[in-house]
């Protein structure tokens, strides 16, 4: 087996019995990143030297026998919006291309005490303004099961790189559906998190309402391990909780099947437009977890069809005003050949910024602006509301919901790129859960013309062990999870 196969757990054990150190492992990877990324383009920066650094620090640790968890010695990639302390962090935009923060994120800092080994940065829509990964100044990342399929966005370079087997898993950030589209879109498990649960600090935000972090892995105990190393409460985040972390991955252990859970399915999300071979995946694993113990009952979240609009306008107002400290004074890209301090904000947001970024600021600053806060965004907010007062309700009857991640499988290069509205409704499925606030799994659930189709199960809020466990127990029973795009055989 090459050790590009191995889960978290497996390379654990090799890891524990000395059978292969660290720096071997973190070897592998760097070489496979190197001849299977230029046709994937997954990472934005491949950070070698800290890799092998790091990999270093982990065997004596190993050595030792000191402070060794799960994920000690275990390569990963982290979305190029968590910011990571002497490596680049861009955001995929050229206005960051250059900029290398001065201290790591809360996440990135929590797997450092794990022992866990950075193998680099993904790419991603800008800013993570995007369904596709299209939107990245820098290049498109291709789905590694087609490459004229785009991976999903905005963390389509990490979902793109744990599908090809280019590190054991990865860090997302999920602003409306961008962990949950691309692990459906690439055949991966991913997580969005309860907001608050893993702490944002370090995070160069988007929506900062929405923003969370969460794992992208290649199953769910693996993603479990993940979110047990990364979740808590943080003092530089005043929106982390301070609930104790879970311990994920016993949970699953002591999982036998679904008896006593009963799970929703919201009649919204099985309507005309949704893919019929995505619609029958969805249904037979629905009769999977039926057959598994869970009651399955209907439920009605009335308030979805104004997700999308409400989505858009609050992202569109935060990312405005988060992006306006992008001028060319502070950090990041400066225009000098200017004649003016407003002819330098000027010329550095033309300059740096992507079409699709600037659309968005331009939109937001008109919702954000006098005469019309109250018919936009404060609109936006109330709807809002309704919109997470429908979830609490079903939350009342059902421990859990079922959905599609997307309406389809992933779609081509090029296909939506032009017309932004069509894309933006691609977000049909994920953006209500970021309104509400409430964690949700995506795991891979059949397939359609060779490309993987994603489930999606969501609970009420820190509801992760809950929505781990049925995915686990779905995981168990099925093997969706366990196939692998054909570059998976390349070998270095």
């Amino acid at each position: 087996m090459d050790v590009h196969e191995l889960d978290i757990q497996q390379a654990h054990e090799l890891l524990l019995s000395r059978k292969i150190s660290s720096e071997e492992l973190t070897g592998a990877y760097l070489a496979r990143i190197q001849q299977v990324d230029p046709q994937i383009k997954s990472y934005v920066t491949v950070s070698e030297e800290l890799a092998i650094k790091q990999a270093r620090e982990a065997d004596q640790r190993l050595k030792r026998g000191e402070g060794v968890t799960p994920l000690t010695g275990i390569p990963y990639s982290a979305k190029d919006s968590l910011s990571t302390r002497g490596v680049r962090t861009t955001c995929s935009s050229k206005i960051l291309e250059n900029y290398t923060p001065f201290y790591d994120c809360t996440a990135i800092q929590k797997l450092n005490s794990a022992g866990s080994v950075l193998l680099g940065k993904t790419n991603m829509d800008e800013f993570g303004m995007g369904s596709s990964t299209e939107n990245s100044g820098f290049f498109t990342t291709r789905n590694p099961w087609d490459f004229d399929h785009v991976p999903g966005g905005s963390s389509g370079g990490s979902a793109a790189a744990v599908a090809a087997g280019l590190g054991l898993f990865s860090l997302g950030e999920d602003t409306g559906g961008s962990v949950r589209m691309p692990a459906s879109f690439c055949g991966v498990t991913g997580l969005k998190t309860s907001y608050g649960r893993v702490s944002r600090y370090g995070l160069i935000p988007l929506v900062s309402s929405f923003d969370t972090i969460g794992p992208m892995a290649r199953s769910v105990r693996d993603a479990a391990l993940v979110l047990e190393a990364i979740a808590g409460h943080d003092l530089k985040d005043s929106t982390s909780r301070v609930e104790p972390v879970q311990q994920y991955s016993e949970a699953l252990k002591k999982t036998e099947n679904l008896r006593g859970l009963r799970i929703g399915i919201p009649k919204e999300y099985f309507v005309e437009g949704l893919d019929p071979e995505v619609d029958s995946s969805l249904r037979t694993a629905i009769k999977q977890m039926e057959s598994l113990g869970a009651e399955i009952v209907e439920v009605s979240l009335p308030h979805t069809q104004y997700a999308i609009p409400v989505y858009y306008l609050i992202l569109f107002a935060e990312a405005s005003s988060n992006l306006a400290k992008y001028d060319g004074v502070r950090f990041g890209l400066s225009e000098r050949n200017v004649d003016s301090v407003l002819d330098l904000y000027l010329k550095t947001r033309e300059a740096g910024f992507g079409a699709e970024t600037k659309r968005r600021i331009m939109l937001g600053t008109f919702a954000l602006s006098a005469g019309y806060y109250d018919a936009y965004y404060l609109k936006a907010q109330k709807v809002r509301t309704l919109i997470r007062q429908d979830f609490q309700k079903a939350f009342e009857t059902c421990d859990a919901l079922i959905t599609p991640v997307a309406p389809t499988t992933a779609f081509r290069i090029g296909e939506k790129i032009t017309n932004p509205l069509d894309m933006y409704l691609s977000d049909v499925h994920v953006v209500a859960i970021n309104l509400a606030g409430i964690p949700a799994l995506s795991v891979p659930c059949g397939m359609s013309n060779g490309l993987p189709i994603g489930m999606q199960i969501m609970g009420p809020h820190l509801s992760e062990e809950t929505l781990l466990r049925i995915g686990h127990m779905y995981q168990s029973q099925t093997d969706w999870h366990t196939k692998h795009p054909p570059v998976w055989g390349d070998s270095p």
